[in-house]
């Protein structure tokens, strides 16, 4: 059985547009998720522990397992080789490019690499909204980075009135149609919408995923919940009330019955907008394809590891859905229609074809 690859996540987004600080926001609460990232924006490092910053070739342990390594964009491949080492037991990949770069070429160089051990998983686009018009016209190309994300972060959302913040999530729609768009401030997005957390091993009552009432705790921890990313404090436009992520809402689905290929990968096509994050496993129960399937999709992007399931585990699918805006309820009833009900003929193995094309292994 292959092994499990290492996403690689790619984390772009103009000058300015708060990536550093949402990695930042990444590392802090990646919990026992030992995340390897590289950066490329050799300009505007702030890591911190990262003591050499700007300095190519260099490598830093950030606490918790994590590492991070500041690298030119040519030296890409042989730091991800470095990574996804069994020895460094990195379990997710987060790269940085720079404010300048095309992702495009970033994401070509992770699909183009010999390495078996690691496998692409999704562009992140940080828009500033404070500064999007600005942006926008001073960067053209903004448009296209748009058009290809899996998903894209509206980041210093607090710092836009909800006209221009209503304006602006228009236009995001009208270039990457169906893209979801997450609302953030000072970076602060749950981790799980990008990759799945462990516990940390020193406290083993860290199980559950990050809820977003953890994020409003987050945010009183210094009295106004800032990263102070902007370099100006407190603003009148803070909403310490209101909090954008407090409308996110959490799906989850549990089947004991198999599941229909093809009516899955139905129900995932035509997945929603606003439907940010799928996670957990399936269960399928068709001959020669009786293994567990874990499913992650961030945004447009979708990926299927196939392993076998542990001797005393239960055969059953699930799946957790966040989203904001969307029809729980209509979420729910097409999951429950992949269902394999009892006196329905099982499905048959040729079914699979549109699961595979995006498993690994």
């Amino acid at each position: 059985m292959a092994k499990r690859q290492i996403p690689v996540i790619v984390l772009a987004g103009f000058l300015g547009s708060g990536k550093t600080t949402l990695l930042n926001h990444l590392l802090g609460r990646s919990g026992g998720t030992r995340i390897g990232a590289i950066v490329n924006d050799f300009g505007s490092i702030e890591i911190d522990a990262m003591s050499v910053a700007g300095q190519v070739d260099s490598m830093v342990s950030l606490g918790n397992g994590c590492l991070c390594c500041a690298v030119d964009t040519s030296e890409l491949d042989g730091f991800l080789d470095r990574l996804s080492r069994p020895a460094a037991r990195i379990d997710v990949i987060v790269i940085e490019a720079s404010g300048l770069a095309e992702p495009q070429e970033v994401i070509r160089m992770i699909l183009a690499s010999d390495n078996k051990d690691i496998v692409y998983g999704g562009l992140v686009e940080v828009v500033d909204a404070a500064e999007f018009a600005a942006t926008r016209a001073r960067h053209p190309e903004l448009d296209r980075h748009v058009a290809i994300a899996d998903l894209v972060v509206l980041n210093k959302a607090d710092r836009a009135g909800d006209e221009a913040r209503r304006e602006i999530l228009a236009v995001l729609e009208e270039l990457g149609p169906g893209t979801p768009v997450v609302p953030a401030s000072y970076g602060r997005i749950d981790p799980e919408l990008l990759f799945d957390r462990k516990p940390r091993e020193d406290d083993p009552s860290k199980t559950r995923q990050l809820s977003f009432e953890d994020l409003c705790a987050d945010d009183e921890q210094d009295g106004h919940g800032h990263d102070h990313e902007h370099g100006d404090g407190c603003h009148d436009g803070c909403d310490h009330g209101g909090h954008l992520h407090a409308a996110y809402e959490s799906v989850e689905f549990v089947s004991e019955e198999p599941v229909d290929p093809r009516r899955l990968m139905e129900f995932l096509d035509s997945r929603p907008e606003g439907l940010y994050r799928i996670k957990g496993f399936v269960y399928f129960g068709i001959a020669g394809h009786k293994h567990k399937f874990t499913v992650h999709a961030v945004g447009d992007f979708l990926r299927f590891y196939r392993s076998s399931w542990a001797r005393a585990e239960e055969r059953l699918t699930q799946l957790v859905l966040i989203g904001r805006g969307v029809d729980t309820e209509a979420l729910r009833a097409g999951l429950d229609r992949c269902r394999v009900t009892a006196g329905e003929p099982p499905a048959e193995e040729n079914s699979m074809w549109g699961v595979l094309r995006y498993a690994q292994g």
